[in-house]
């Protein structure tokens, strides 16, 4: 892989005030925060500070020009980066002890940015791989935001993100879903002061809005282990482990392969990185830990034994992550997030 990557950031929007910033950590400098500096190419390195909430003594935005213009900026080796896109600008803050970046937030209704319409694309360049994706982890984003990656070869490589009418489409699936089954899915779309949907969060963070799911899945895994207590299942774990085969054992656990996984959570399963689902050590239990919680969230568990499971089967039952299922109806192509060794970039914002 290069040691430095160029990335096209195209203005496929009607604003002429977006703004870029780029935040990671530095891989050829020994494991430092930055920035992008506003020039594009070069790295802002923030120098340790004595007061909690420090503005940046560096200007990073990176202005992208009018609708239709491409902005090239080009990037070291980067781990955890993040790509941000905003209407306007952002306000990044240092606190002592590194420093200590204090990146925007959606959760804090006191951060400077919570009412400011942005979103972010994710990468990591390294040695072995650039791996980018546009995320919808923590929420979905008013721009709309896509990814074209070239390989060497020449081969292109696109995930397309929502459409301009992302957005709102997935708010009116929400209070849809809402009015069908009582469940808060309408809470968590956040309005901007003129009304219209600003972001809507995932479920994951429906405490932050009131929206409380506790409960919501747990009649799912009742059944899944009801159901396994009879048959097996079996995981595909697409790695060193191949398929395991699982099945309840009499101490009530779901034992695939040798791993012993207890009944999730209703948070477990929107989260799918805690209870159960929490990695650690073994290299088999990492690989069956995704696939598992994906066929929870899914609601597959049930429809089929093998999983991963064919699409068809996906979102087709209540209870279901019905954030999860609309973040796929209004992409586009489907996708979320994309994965390949590639050696450019283009971001385009619509």
């Amino acid at each position: 892989m290069p040691d430095s990557l160029k990335i096209a950031l195209t203005n496929d929007s009607d604003s002429d005030n977006l703004h870029a910033y780029v935040t990671g950590i530095a891989i050829q400098h020994s494991g430092k925060r930055c920035l992008l500096k506003s020039n594009g190419k070069d790295l802002y390195f923030p120098s340790e500070v004595k007061d909690i909430g420090t503005p940046l003594q560096e200007d990073c935005a990176i202005p992208l020009g009018s609708p239709g213009n491409t902005t090239t900026i080009t990037i070291p080796q980067i781990a955890g980066g993040r790509i941000w896109i905003v209407d306007g600008n952002l306000t990044f803050l240092l606190n002592p002890g590194g420093p200590a970046l204090v990146e925007p937030s959606v959760l804090n209704p006191s951060d400077p940015n919570h009412d400011v319409d942005f979103g972010f694309a994710e990468f990591t360049l390294n040695d072995a791989q650039l791996y980018a994706n546009i995320s919808y982890v923590d929420f979905v984003p008013r721009i709309p935001i896509a990814l074209s990656l070239e390989c060497r070869s020449g081969e292109q490589q696109h995930v397309q993100g929502m459409r301009p009418d992302g957005l709102a489409s997935m708010a009116e699936k929400l209070r849809a879903q809402a009015g069908k089954d009582g469940q808060p899915w309408d809470k968590l779309i956040v309005p901007s002061p003129s009304t219209s949907p600003l972001r809507i969060l995932n479920a994951t963070h429906g405490g932050a809005v009131g929206a409380d799911f506790s409960g919501y899945f747990e009649p799912l895994v009742d059944e899944a282990w009801s159901k396994y207590s009879s048959c097996k299942c079996g995981i595909d774990t697409q790695a060193g482990p191949g398929v395991l085969d699982g099945q309840v054992t009499s101490e009530g656990k779901l034992r695939i392969g040798d791993e012993d996984f207890e009944k999730p959570s209703t948070a477990d399963i929107l989260g799918c990185n805690s209870g159960p689902f929490t990695t650690g050590a073994s290299p088999a239990r990492n690989a069956i830990i995704p696939r598992l919680a994906a066929a929870f969230v899914r609601s597959s568990i049930t429809e089929t034994e093998h999983h991963p499971s064919h699409p068809d089967t996906f979102y087709t039952r209540d209870p279901t992550n019905h954030y999860a299922r609309c973040v796929h109806e209004v992409n586009v192509d489907g996708k979320g997030q994309t994965n390949d060794q590639t050696h450019t970039t283009t971001v385009n914002i619509s």
